[in-house]
């Protein structure tokens, strides 16, 4: 299942967005409110969803300026990768959030609010923080 985000507009270069999500402390402030026990370092980070399971995420394959990856590390209730694409208008950047989960279609009905609240409010802070 793959469930695109909400587009947003932010009065920054994807040079600067690109930088500031190259770094998972800066993460915290990006996550809706079910995510607790926040843990992070520059390159991974775990926390737990609020009533469902822990996660740690690494980097994937980064493509400067453009694509920032996020994977999943260790024991994960399903497989899923989770992506912020960036994409340059002037000296302003369209950021959209994208999570592709491989779920069974009973998983898949119950995961997809949560997963569509988790991409459109990450998007959404996004914009808040740097716009």
């Amino acid at each position: 299942m793959k469930l695109e985000g909400k587009k947003v507009i932010i009065n920054r270069t994807p040079e600067v967005l690109y930088n500031y999500l190259n770094d998972f402390n800066n993460y915290q402030q990006l996550m809706p409110e079910q995510i607790t026990n926040w843990n992070s370092d520059k390159n991974s980070c775990s926390f737990t969803i609020q009533g469902m399971a822990n996660v740690n995420l690494a980097f994937g394959n980064n493509k400067p300026h453009s694509l920032i990856e996020l994977l999943p590390q260790g024991k994960t209730p399903f497989s899923f990768s989770l992506h912020v694409n960036l994409t340059a208008h002037d000296d302003k950047t369209e950021a959209g959030v994208t999570i592709d989960a491989d779920l069974n279609p009973m998983l898949a009905m119950m995961a997809k609010r949560p997963m569509e609240n988790l991409v459109n409010v990450m998007a959404q802070n996004l914009k808040n923080t740097l716009d």
